[in-house]
């Protein structure tokens, strides 16, 4: 996986641009430019990544993945089966280190977009979610499950008897785990449109 701060660097000088007038159309300063250019700043964060983008003419999937010919595109998520990484063409993505710092993820990884007109609890059109395909509880958190013959975001956390609680976007309280339930993948880092 190429690192973040090179990538930054090749695209500033393919835009022909130097640190001071990169800083400037991101609005920052020229020596957090040079930070993020050398690594020494590793956790950079999505608004900044977002003008960063902009700022260097580049879609944010370039400055986050670079040029690879095999780059994937987002999936869509549907409301029906099956999951979005089950399409043979699904193409996974390595997830930068300094998006999500604190992520302990070893598996794979898919970028996905909710489908226009499918609303999920927890996303808004455009959202953009690192998606990790797994059956299996990790920890607490966002996770795309199926239910009722439906793909539904809920937040997943475990009782201290063990069972799974499931909790929609604004309910007031969890539901419990039921025979057609099942765990699909774990949503690992999601980004929103912002407009500038």
């Amino acid at each position: 996986m190429h690192q973040l701060g090179p990538r930054i660097k090749a695209l500033r000088e393919e835009a022909k641009l130097n640190k001071a007038a990169l800083a400037r159309r991101v609005g920052v300063s020229d020596v957090t430019i040079s930070y993020w250019e050398s690594g020494a700043i590793k956790q950079i964060g999505h608004e900044r990544l977002v003008a960063l983008a902009r700022a260097l003419e580049c879609p944010l999937s370039r400055l986050l993945e670079g040029d690879s010919s095999g780059r994937a595109a987002p999936l869509y998520l549907r409301r029906h089966p099956p999951a979005p990484w089950h399409d043979r063409h699904a193409g996974r993505i390595d997830l930068p280190f300094e998006l999500v710092p604190d992520l302990e993820w070893d598996g794979d990884c898919f970028l996905v977009t909710p489908a226009p007109d499918e609303p999920f609890d927890y996303l808004a059109p455009g959202d953009l979610v690192a998606m990790a395909p797994t059956e299996i509880f990790r920890r607490p958190g966002l996770y795309l499950i199926q239910q009722e013959g439906e793909h539904r975001v809920r937040h997943v956390s475990q009782a201290e008897d063990g069972a799974l609680r499931f909790v929609a976007s604004g309910a007031d309280a969890p539901t419990g785990y039921t025979p057609d339930t099942l765990l699909l993948g774990k949503l690992l880092a999601r980004w929103q449109p912002d407009t500038l």
